[in-house]
């Protein structure tokens, strides 16, 4: 049973002034959690219900002790529109260095006003089946702990480094010669240039695109042509990074 204290915690870190109060985080659904617990983050609190800890009591076994609810009492806290298994508290994991020269033959994907935390979610998604070192987010980014970007990330969140900068100017502090690619509607066609996984690769709302300060810091653009016929206007920046990192990497 969760206590009224406890549903009062877990309901204000739907908040983010919250989360950075308390240096925490929600991980909900039972897929997630098992992730967290597998993971090397800091697990506080779990709350989930008694079949889903009769199924996976080994994976529950490494984080403490589990606190037994009923659905009904996981509803009450969670933000999902339904969670009939797990929800955990999290620590928020301390920020790695971020070194001034990017390593060799890496490639670091960028977010400049990335607001929405749906797409902010697969794009961390999407460094993590890649094996970027990590991200770098501008200050006006969706919040990386908050609990629809964690939910979006399907366990990601836990291998994938964050680190929140202002974006023009980390980008012009960057050594001299270093790779920094943006799309752009008016960029050399990407499937017609030979690149390779090295550098800084930054991605724009989709609605705005990227700022001017951060613009002038690209050495090249870089455009997505449609297909034959194709009408849509512009790409959700999910998918128009996917796209851009499968260039990256095709002849990996």
């Amino acid at each position: 049973m969760i206590s009224k204290a406890q549903a009062k915690y877990v309901q204000s870190l739907h908040q983010k002034k919250y989360r950075q109060r308390h240096g925490a985080f929600l991980v909900e659904g039972g897929k997630s959690v098992l992730e967290l617990l597998s993971s090397g983050v800091e697990t506080e609190t779990v709350f989930c219900t008694p079949e889903f800890a009769d199924q996976n009591r080994a994976k529950l076994a490494p984080g403490p002790a589990p606190v037994l609810v009923s659905e009904a009492e996981l509803a009450q806290v969670s933000t999902l529109a339904t969670n009939t298994t797990a929800l955990a508290v999290a620590r928020r994991p301390p920020e790695a260095p971020l070194p001034p020269a990017l390593p060799l033959g890496a490639l670091v994907l960028a977010l400049d006003e990335v607001r929405d935390p749906g797409n902010l979610g697969t794009l961390i998604r999407l460094a993590d089946w890649y094996g970027l070192p990590g991200l770098v987010l501008s200050d006006t980014c969706a919040d990386p702990w908050a609990p629809k970007t964690v939910a979006a990330t399907m366990g990601s969140f836990a291998r994938v480094r964050i680190w929140p900068r202002p974006l023009a100017e980390w980008l012009g502090a960057l050594p001299a010669g270093t790779a920094i690619y943006g799309a752009d509607l008016h960029g050399t066609n990407v499937h017609r240039v030979a690149l390779a996984p090295a550098g800084v690769l930054v991605m724009g709302s989709e609605s705005h695109g990227l700022t001017p300060a951060v613009a002038a810091c690209l050495t090249q653009r870089l455009h997505i042509p449609r297909g034959p016929g194709g009408g849509a206007e512009s790409l959700n920046v999910a998918i128009s990074a996917a796209i851009l990192l499968d260039n990256f990497f095709r002849g990996q």
